[in-house]
């Protein structure tokens, strides 16, 4: 059986957009969507995870041989979660498993993200030396890489439940004698900083007044909610930036449009903290309950 993991119901809130701010609220609906959790599947899946990691890569995609990494995740089909809304035969919107860095570190998709990883972490010498002892062909630890992605409007709430079963499904392999004891993980992710909008460039209302010394705002926002919890729980944390950023699609640059410059983000959090990260998600983003 594919299905095995309940789904669940949750509220998403949509508005008409029109009328005032207060009628706004007043006309605001309801819609119940039904979020049910599979698993991979490579005969139906191969070409969203594929997308999906393009997106969760964004400028530096073209990098990685993304179809070897899509193999490599499917393959791994009682590992890890889809996440859909028409049934098995449909298109995930949103995916969450997890590598063996040190088993597959010579496999192409692999290779390709620890060397991109360690180039990454060069300008934080702790990071990158702790990055180095994980990831080295002799290590005597086991690292995993998180690889987890979704469509921008899917709720935060799907994400606590893919981490829980995955937690379960890694023990049940431990236990099976497979290798998915891990000592830490490596989280990939994004994260964003304000720029100036160029709408608000082009807008003859009012502007907001510019940060002094300069248009750019510090302060780092997440895509993801979750990555906050990730983040705080985590020995180490870094934005970067992409390497090949100046070379952006147009549907990137609408980012930079409405004032949204995004980067990459790693994570490593250890073993230890690892449930923890997973209880805090199910408290802060739990399911509301049905009326």
């Amino acid at each position: 059986m594919v299905k095995r993991k309940e789904p669940n119901k949750l509220e998403a809130n949509a508005e008409d957009g029109s009328g005032s701010e207060d009628s706004k609220f007043d006309n605001e609906e309801i819609v119940n969507v039904d979020f049910d959790f599979f698993d991979p599947r490579p005969d139906i899946d191969f070409e969203a995870i594929r997308n999906l990691l393009r997106q969760l890569f964004d400028a530096d995609n073209t990098m990685f041989d993304l179809s070897a990494l899509a193999d490599l995740i499917l393959s791994q089909n009682t590992l890890g979660s889809t996440v859909k809304t028409d049934g098995v035969e449909s298109d995930p919107f949103a995916f969450l498993t997890v590598i063996n860095a040190n088993l597959h570190r010579e496999s192409p998709g692999i290779r390709q993200i620890i060397d991109y990883i360690l180039s990454k972490t060069k300008l934080n010498a702790a990071f990158n030396k702790k990055l180095k002892e994980l990831l080295s062909e002799g290590a005597k630890t086991n690292t995993g890489i998180i690889f987890s992605e979704r469509l921008i409007n899917m709720p935060t709430e799907v994400v606590p439940p893919m981490y829980r079963l995955l937690s379960d499904e890694m023990q049940r392999a431990v236990d099976n004698g497979e290798k998915y004891q891990f000592d830490y993980y490596i989280i990939i992710s994004k994260s964003f900083t304000e720029t100036q909008s160029k709408i608000d460039e082009d807008d003859e209302r009012p502007k907001k007044k510019k940060k002094k010394g300069g248009t750019k705002s510090s302060e780092i926002f997440f895509f993801h909610a979750e990555d906050e919890v990730i983040q705080r729980k985590s020995e180490h944390c870094m934005t970067y930036r992409f390497s090949k950023e100046a070379q952006a699609a147009d549907s990137r640059r609408t980012f930079q449009d409405y004032g949204i410059s995004p980067q990459g983000q790693l994570m490593l959090i250890s073993s230890s903290n690892f449930k923890n990260m997973i209880d805090e998600m199910l408290t802060l983003f739990a399911v509301p309950s049905q009326q």
